[in-house]
């Protein structure tokens, strides 16, 4: 019997696998659908001129195009996701837009993130903090903590999990037990994530995807937060 380490190693794989796949045609199964939430979430980070920012599973990088011309030329956008081939799309999107100088990409895992503590001002994932095995998300969350600046702010857009779920919810959670492969996203208890690792939630906006209920929720590091170790 595999342990719950190598389970969620092999998760990571088939995740990235399939997204490799998928890149070159993301934007046409799920890209429309999910661009008002991006915009949304976009719109409350409310990033600045000159600010640095990182977004955490960027996909195709149609938020990264945002973020790039928020920044301007005195800011900076970083991007890391797990899959090659949306690195792939995402910095040939850049390049068509010639934003690529404004953006540095990587193709890692963020639940181990590659920078130094500190260094964000802001912070940005849409329907990305779901797809991550539950034993996971507090660890990611703890990384963000890391690398956020003091007062800095996460935007996080995400599949939410309600107390009464509709007609959709219970269809959705039917497919994602049946292909999990391909329903992939397992929604979440979006408050209850952040705020695990202290987090200050400052506004939620609730919305849906084809009926399915997504939050937008801004959060900010507190002044002065220690960064927290895995054994607090």
């Amino acid at each position: 019997m595999k342990s719950p380490l190598e389970q969620v190693t092999k998760k990571r794989e088939i995740t990235k696998t399939y997204y490799d796949h998928l890149s070159r045609w993301y934007d046409l199964l799920a890209g429309k659908a999910e661009n008002k939430c991006k915009e949304m979430g976009l719109k409350l980070l409310n990033v600045q001129p000159g600010e640095t920012v990182l977004e955490i599973g960027f996909g195709t990088g149609q938020c990264l195009l945002a973020l790039a011309q928020s920044t301007g030329d005195t800011g900076k956008v970083y991007g890391i996701d797990l899959s090659e081939g949306m690195l792939q799309v995402a910095q040939s999107r850049l390049r068509n837009a010639r934003l690529a100088e404004r953006v540095e990409l990587r193709q890692g895992d963020a639940v181990q993130l590659p920078f130094e503590d500190g260094v964000f001002d802001a912070l940005y994932m849409s329907f990305t903090l779901e797809l991550f095995d539950p034993l996971e998300i507090p660890l990611l969350l703890i990384e963000c903590l890391r690398v956020l600046r003091s007062n800095g702010r996460m935007c996080v857009v995400a599949m939410s999990r309600r107390d009464k779920p509709g007609f959709m919810g219970i269809l959705y959670d039917w497919a994602h037990r049946k292909w999990p492969i391909y329903i992939d996203c397992s929604p979440i208890l979006v408050h209850c994530e952040i705020e695990k690792v202290d987090f200050e939630i400052e506004s939620t906006v609730e919305t849906s995807v084809f009926g399915l209920p997504v939050d937008i929720v801004l959060a900010m590091k507190r002044p002065g937060e220690n960064n927290r170790s895995l054994n607090h």
